[in-house]
Order: structure tokens, then sequence, then C-alpha cells
């Protein structure tokens, strides 16, 4: 008989980013249904769903009501940073973990939380490094108004400024809103060497349909000469961008077509696979460890647990592929592999190595 393990599953059904939602759900029910097949596990997740809709507020009530009305103490979920920072305080008095499975800013490991997807050094910095040498050191930053906008833009600025670049401009969006036509011609006007992305959702959409439109009055914008360069855009949001996407650059751990192989990945994105791989993660650390589902994720992290998932067990982030894929014919083609590289959220090791460590108080 296998042991019934509920399983918390927090994603929003609807709103602005629910293309990413929906790929990280997918992603963790195939698995779960795997996971319930396999006869080499003691172990059947059932899933727990709650929906917050893409509004902000509901995210904590929801995630406490999750928890006090059924057994998980394991919940994967969240798109959003801010969401995930809601969920915390939650998850922190009910001795629940989260398996937070989309890329994100860096600069948090909490004892509560596990980070399936890739964190600046894994996608921001491989990405500014390969992109100075090709297009150059001057750059336009976009961002939606909240942690991720914020802190991507952040550390872009300072990685450009010690390249001995420059930042032409920087603009800001809420969350859902389209209104680009102010982005669009600062853009024009300062005639970057590429652009920044870090909106999300149906703004995102709408500002690549409007640079390709910018791009078909004045060659300088097109990717050959200003590309439009992302950390959080994966192929689940392609169809939404149509044919806007040719040409953009990505990074990311994974991508559907690998590099050099004209075969196709299982997976349709990077969302999808972390969703995937946070349910293997899980059960492999709970079979045969009857009650482990009750303990928090740092004490299911033995060293061996944590060498087994390959999760680092103090920071409890994921050593992944670094990639840039661009989108050609429609779909993503690696374009640069970097290999695996060991998640460093602090950005420790990327400041020793320039010579440059710092310490700083981080709001």
């Amino acid at each position: 008989m296998k042991r019934q393990i509920d399983l918390g599953l927090l994603y929003s059904r609807s709103g602005s980013y629910v293309l990413i939602s929906e790929a990280c759900r997918l992603g963790v029910l195939t698995a779960i249904d795997e996971v319930n097949a396999d006869p080499a596990l003691d172990i059947r997740f059932t899933p727990v769903e709650r929906d917050p809709g893409g509004n902000l507020d509901l995210y904590g009530p929801l995630c406490e009501e999750l928890l006090q009305s059924s057994t998980a103490r394991h919940v994967i979920g969240c798109v959003t940073s801010s969401s995930r920072k809601e969920v915390i305080p939650t998850l922190e008095r009910a001795r629940a973990s989260l398996w937070y499975v989309v890329p994100y800013e860096g600069f948090e490991a909490s004892d509560h939380v596990v980070y399936t997807h890739a964190c600046p050094n894994q996608h921001l910095l491989p990405l500014l490094r390969w992109s100075f040498e090709r297009f150059g050191k001057s750059a336009y930053l976009t961002g939606s108004n909240y942690i991720w906008g914020w802190e991507m833009n952040r550390l872009a600025r300072e990685r450009i400024s010690e390249a001995g670049g420059e930042i032409l401009g920087e603009r800001y969006l809420p969350i859902g809103s389209t209104d680009v036509e102010r982005m669009i011609a600062e853009i024009r006007a300062t005639r970057p060497n590429f652009i920044l992305n870090n909106l999300i959702g149906q703004t995102q959409y709408t500002f690549l349909r409007a640079y390709a439109a910018l791009g078909q009055l004045d060659p300088h914008f097109t990717a050959q000469s200003c590309p439009v360069l992302s950390c959080n855009l994966t192929e689940c949001e392609l169809p939404a961008i149509g044919e806007a996407a040719e040409g953009l650059i990505a990074a990311g751990p994974y991508f559907r077509a690998t590099q050099g192989q004209p075969t196709k990945g299982r997976f349709g994105s990077s969302h999808e696979a972390s969703g995937y791989a946070a349910v293997w993660m899980l059960a492999r650390l709970l079979n045969g460890r009857p009650g482990a589902e009750q303990l928090p994720i740092s004490s299911l992290l033995t060293p061996e647990a944590a060498a087994q998932i390959r999760v680092d067990r103090h920071t409890h982030h994921t050593a992944l592929p670094a990639l840039i894929g661009q989108v050609r014919a429609g779909q993503f083609e690696v374009i640069a592999d970097f290999g695996r590289v060991d998640a460093d959220p602090w950005l420790t090791q990327a400041r020793s190595e320039a010579g440059q460590p710092k310490l700083r108080v981080v709001p």
C-alpha cells in the first residue's frame, strides 16, 4: 500500500501571467501522475489546489487555508516574487515548505523554500557577458513594477557600469499595464545596443509587438543590431507573442530544442520542466521514510539526500545548466551553452572572481 500524501498547489488559473502558471502546473501534475504510478515508490501524492486568480492579496490567505484544511506541508506554486514573499510567513508558522519553480532575482535563501529554477548567476550574468561581446554595452532597461523588475535591473545596472557601459533609459509599468508607448519612444530616441526585458505577462507581449513594429520602421531596432534580452521568457509564451517573438534572446536552464540536435525535449518549456523536477525531487526525499512528509525541508535535506537531488542544503538552490536561446522560425534554438552552474544566490562567488568583494544591506 502506498502512503497517501497531500501536496499543495498554489497557481493562478487566470490573470496576467497565467501562461507561466499553467506551464508550471502541467509539469507538476505530469510528475504527480508518474509518481503515483511508479511501483518502486511507497508514496502517492494527492494534489490539493488553491487558485489566487492572479490577485497578490490572496496568496497568503489561500496558502494558510490550504495548510489548515489538509495535511499538506509541501506546496508547489507562486509565479511572481511578490507572491512568494507573501506566503513565506505562513510557511514559517506552519513549518511547511514551498517549492518555487520559476526564475527569480536572487538574494534570498529561506529555510522554507526550495528554488528549483535559475537565479542571476545562472541566467542574467551569463546573458550580459555574452551580449556585451556581440552587441555592445549601452542598454535600455524595462521592468514590471515589482521585485523581479527592480532587482534584475539593479543587478544589470551594476554589471553594465562595471563593464564600462551605459544605461540609456529605465522604465517600469504596473503588472498588466499595456501602456508601452513611452517606453518605445524612449528606446527610439536613445538607440541602445540592447534592451533588457524584465516585463511579465500581457505587458511583455504588448511591448514586444510594439518593438517589432518599430523594427519595421527603423532597421536598427532588430535582433541583429538591438536585440531584446530576457531571463524569464520561455516557449509557453511564444504563441501569445506571435511573429513579434522572432529574434528574441533568452537565458534559462532548458529549451525544448537542444543545441546541435534536431529532436525536441520532452517538456514544452523550462517552467514545465522545473515543476516536473520539483515533484520528483520531493518524491525521492520522502520515499521509504514514513512520516517524513511532516518534516521541514531543512530536516529532509541531509547531506546524502541533498546530493541525490542536487540541491544545496544551505541555500536550497539547484545546480542547473546555463543556456542562451534565440527564437528562430518560431521556436527557441540554443545558441550558447555554459554547462551546469552551481547556484550563487548572493553572488558571493561572482564578486570574488571579479575582485570586488562587497557587503551590503539588502532590504
